[in-house]
Order: C-alpha cells, then structure tokens, then sequence
C-alpha cells in the first residue's frame, strides 16, 4: 500500500529535481552527470576491512549524489531508481569484462534491517539492483539478481560508529538463505539451472567497507569458496556511491 501511495504521490505533487531543487524534472541534467556521468573507478576505505573485496563506484557521496540517493532511500523517491541503476550498472560492468568464467552476472544486494526496510516502505538497494539488471540485460548482459542474504542476529544502527566499531558491530551478521547457498553453490560450480560466472554484491554506498566485507564473508563461507578452486575469488562488488576519501584514493 505504501509503495502504491508513493509512486501516485510522485505522479501528483510538484516534481523538483532531487539533486539540486530544480523545477519540473525528478533528476536534471547535471545532477543525472555527477551520478553517472564521468568514468567509474575501483575505490577502497582507509583503512582497509579484512575480507573486502575490490570495489567499483560511480561517483563520491556528496553534493547533488548524496541528496539523489537519499531522496530514493529515505523519502521514497522511487521514480530514481532507473538513474541510480543506470549509475550501479556501470560498475558492475566495469567487472564484466574481467575474467572470471563463463555464465551469468549474479548481483546479490546487501539486505537492510527488517525494520528499516518496513519503516521505508521499500527496499532501496534491492530496487536499485533490480534497475541496474535490466539496463545490463538491455545491453546483452546476462545478469541476475537474486536476493540470496539476510540478517541473522539485530544490528545496532551504523551512524555514528567508527571503523573498528562497525566491524564489531557486523561481525557475523550475515547469511546465506538456504536455499540461496545451494543455488548460489550450485550455480558457480555449473551444476544447476543457473549458471554464474561471476557473483557482485551490490550496494547503494560504501563508507568503512564493513557491511560488504561482512557479506563476503557470508557468501564465501557458503558457497565454499575456500575449498572448490573453481569458485574462488569470483566475489566482486559494486556501489552507485563511495566517502569522497575512499574515491580520491584511486584518483588519477
């Protein structure tokens, strides 16, 4: 019901661009620019979370981005996923011509709390993933999403942690569904009716890396990536956003 009010109310009030105020246009030209615009590029965190994986993202979370991806996020408007999966799109493809084994691009996005996708209404990164599917299928890439983790204990709420209390505060707190580790064990090995050659967490932003290296750490547990040569190291990940510090790190 909620979504259902969100999408009429987007369609009925006044549209304002979501980046900067401007009228009559849900994302204008320069603010669509400064999320997907300029080449994307691998990011890290200082310092660096054990277990986290190489990461791509589309722009540093400031300005006209940040305002972008909170309007989606927090305000429900839902009408930006397409330009912030157009934004995580890129990255993911920035993987796909790496190698990394035939078959097709898995995107698992990083759950939220139940209580704050309740509280949303929506499920922000999953929507977005979704978004970025459909513009990769578009361009001939074979991607799936599949909603494979989810939380196993409550979290506390991650504002206002620093680095090492958030490591503390997700140290396993993710996991595989039961049936997403066999589908996703069965898919790398080639096994099953789906076929991975590559498994990407997707996220709307990264600040410290803990949450991503957490879910890598589900995923590689599960999927046995210790053990079977075969899947080892086809975990990647990709973000529409990273802290303007983890972006300059890999700036030319």
């Amino acid at each position: 019901m909620r979504n259902a009010w969100q999408e009429l109310a987007g369609l009925l009030l006044p549209v304002a661009c979501a980046g900067c105020g401007r009228a009559r246009t849900e994302l204008c030209t320069a603010c669509g620019a400064a999320l997907h615009g300029a080449p994307v590029r691998p990011v890290r965190p200082s310092p660096r979370p054990p277990g986290l994986p190489s990461v791509y993202a589309a722009a540093p979370y400031e300005n006209a981005v940040r305002a972008v991806l909170l309007a989606h996020k927090e305000r429900g408007a839902l009408g930006l996923a397409g330009a912030l999966g157009r934004a995580l799109a890129g990255c993911v493809r920035a993987w796909a011509g790496r190698p990394g084994g035939a078959g097709s691009l898995l995107l698992v996005p990083v759950p939220s709390a139940r209580s704050s996708t309740a509280a949303r209404g929506h499920d922000p990164v999953r929507r977005i993933a979704a978004a970025a599917a459909r513009e990769l299928r578009r361009e001939g890439l074979p991607t799936e999403v599949l909603p494979l983790l989810r939380q196993r204990r409550a979290v506390a709420d991650q504002s206002g942690l620093g680095a090492r209390a958030r490591r503390a505060n997700l140290a396993g707190a993710l996991e595989l569904t039961a049936e997403g580790g066999r589908l996703l064990r069965d898919g790398l090995l080639g096994r099953g009716p789906l076929r991975f050659g590559r498994v990407i967490l997707v996220d709307d932003l990264l600040t410290t890396g803990s949450t991503l290296a957490e879910a890598a750490r589900a995923v590689g547990e599960a999927s046995g990536a210790g053990r079977e040569p075969s899947v080892r190291g086809v975990c990647r990940a990709a973000v529409v956003a990273a802290s303007p510090s983890a972006f300059e790190i890999n700036r030319n």
